[in-house]
């Protein structure tokens, strides 16, 4: 979403770099550099004018003139000015001391309130809550029926005494959900409310009524963070009606400008609780400012990135995948790298992941054309082999390869690439197991020579290698018998002993005229002086 700022953004801190001091001139053009970003980005004017002078202020300050390197003094104030833009701090739910706890959803039909309500309740259940989904949207077709399904996905109870449709009291509904939570001890309840096509006064008046009847701990206002300028119109008019204490941003992974998601909170004076980057119900998490400014200036989020890793991966496997690399637990096989990337496709896309790493948006385009399915590819090629052969590959021949070629649909040049990149991912992760790289936590052993990243033998680096492997000693081919291979060897080991002892490939016993022969050299003219 916010790559084309980030891009603006990139440019203008590369024209920094290399500058001893920065002088007026320069710092009034990084500011006009910065705003007209904001702009393309849609962030709303107020909120540029109040940025740039902002950082125009500190800029002119003592920290950058006394600084050693101006221009990453430059951008650590750029970051900080996002980070408060952005909210400052991370802002938590607040939950009831006694009864349950009552969330209500509200928001423009279309902002995906319903999906967000399954999302915000499989979040709380992983936090050790017990959630009721309330489904009040009694007028969209078919709110209900979306509300239960997506419920049963996130193995959450749904409260929907009515069918909906257009048909139902959707404040008698929101009333009895909180009795049905005390009755049945459930600790939070999700109330999922009617959206319209635009703001209205009869929509505005349902969602005061069923605040009113509920008395709502956090009221979390859902806006599509795709429409631009408009989120910041319609969040003021349901501030003003119906008041909220957060915004929730959905379809941050969408390709628009993001320029609601800078402005919001400004705008609204109300931080941004939670985000929602995917059609997956784990796509959901806690909104971090400053965590979104380091995204945006592509220094990645490698917090989420331990975050995700620590819930996806199986601790017991890591530890003993660790042992294998340090060399205490055997060696390092192809049925461990197959676990551990199966741990990492539980993380989501590759590219999602490969995205927070620091500096990923100079790969942008690599990335974009990632095939994610080449993971499933690698998986395909590794069970076609036998377990003696994922034990030791160094076993696995050309008649090997081709075997497991035929048997997983692939080529020989791809089960080539596989074995070599295998070799060069455990070699580098064992060197980083003993030195401590990932806190002993192996997680990404198919980085190097990624799949999908550069060909089946994972970059020229690997091609080369299997090149060379492909050639023996000498740069020749040798023989697969052992007895021609002997007579080669013993015939090579002559024509090496016979050089050594006449360097220049003259015949036997002739002497050589040196003098004649500098003579016959076509050296360039006054060459000769320095031969004497």
């Amino acid at each position: 979403m916010f790559a084309t700022l980030s891009d603006r953004l990139a440019e203008t801190f590369k024209n920094l770099r290399g500058k001893g001091r920065l002088s007026e001139a320069d710092i009034d053009a990084t500011a006009r550099e910065i705003r007209i970003a904001l702009l393309e980005a849609d962030v709303a004017l107020p909120v540029v004018k109040d940025f740039v002078a902002a950082v125009k202020e500190r800029a002119r300050g003592e920290e950058v003139s006394g600084a050693l390197n101006p221009a990453q003094q430059v951008v650590k104030i750029v970051n900080d000015e996002l980070v408060t833009i952005l909210g400052g701090e991370t802002r938590r739910l607040r939950y009831a001391k006694t009864g349950p706890t009552v969330i209500m959803l509200a928001g423009l039909q279309g902002a995906g309130k319903t999906t967000l309500a399954a999302k915000l309740a499989l979040w709380l259940k992983e936090q050790g809550k017990s959630p009721l989904l309330v489904a009040c949207d009694l007028q969209r077709p078919n709110a209900v029926q979306q509300l239960q399904v997506n419920g049963d996905k996130v193995g959450v109870p749904v409260f929907a005494p009515e069918a909906g449709n257009g048909v139902g009291d959707p404040i008698g509904v929101a009333r009895a959900s909180i009795e049905e939570a005390k009755r049945k001890l459930y600790d939070v309840v999700v109330v999922d409310t009617a959206g319209r096509l635009g703001v209205d006064s009869e929509m505005m008046a349902q969602a005061v009524g069923i605040r009113d009847a509920v008395q709502p701990d956090e009221v979390l206002f859902v806006v599509d963070a795709m429409i631009g300028q408009d989120a910041l119109t319609t969040a003021q008019a349901f501030l003003d009606g119906v008041g909220y204490d957060g915004v929730v941003l959905t379809k941050l992974d969408g390709d628009a400008r993001g320029g609601a998601a800078l402005s919001i909170r400004q705008v609204t004076g109300r931080p941004v609780m939670f985000a929602s980057s995917g059609e997956k119900m784990t796509d959901f998490d806690v909104f971090h400012p400053d965590r979104m400014a380091s995204r945006i200036l592509d220094m990645g989020d490698v917090m989420t990135l331990i975050e995700q890793a620590e819930k996806a991966f199986d601790q017991e496997q890591a530890l003993k995948a660790a042992q294998k690399l340090s060399g205490q637990g055997g060696e390092f096989t192809l049925d461990d790298f197959l676990e551990q990337m199966q741990q990492i496709k539980k993380l989501g896309s590759m590219t999602k992941i490969l995205k927070m790493l620091p500096g990923a948006g100079q790969i942008r385009e690599q990335l974009e054309n990632f095939d994610e399915r080449e993971i499933d590819r690698v998986e395909a090629v590794i069970r076609s082999m036998t377990p003696a052969e994922r034990d030791n590959p160094k076993i696995i021949d050309g008649s090997r390869r081709a075997r497991i070629a035929k048997g997983s649909g692939r080529t020989v040049a791809d089960v080539n690439g596989l074995v070599d990149r295998f070799f060069e991912a455990r070699k580098m992760m064992m060197q980083m197991a003993k030195g401590g790289g990932f806190g002993g936590v192996p997680g990404m052993p198919g980085m190097p020579g990624m799949p999908g990243m550069g060909g089946p033998g994972g970059g020229k680096r690997a091609k080369a290698k299997q090149a060379q492997k492909a050639k023996g000693k000498g740069g020749q081919r040798r023989s697969g018998n052992p007895a021609k291979a002997a007579q080669e060897a013993a015939a090579a080991k002559a024509k090496a002993e016979e050089q050594a002892a006449n360097p220049f490939g003259l015949p036997a016993g002739e002497d050589v005229d040196y003098e004649a022969a500098a003579a016959n050299l076509d050296l360039p003219k006054d060459f000769s002086k320095f031969l004497k």
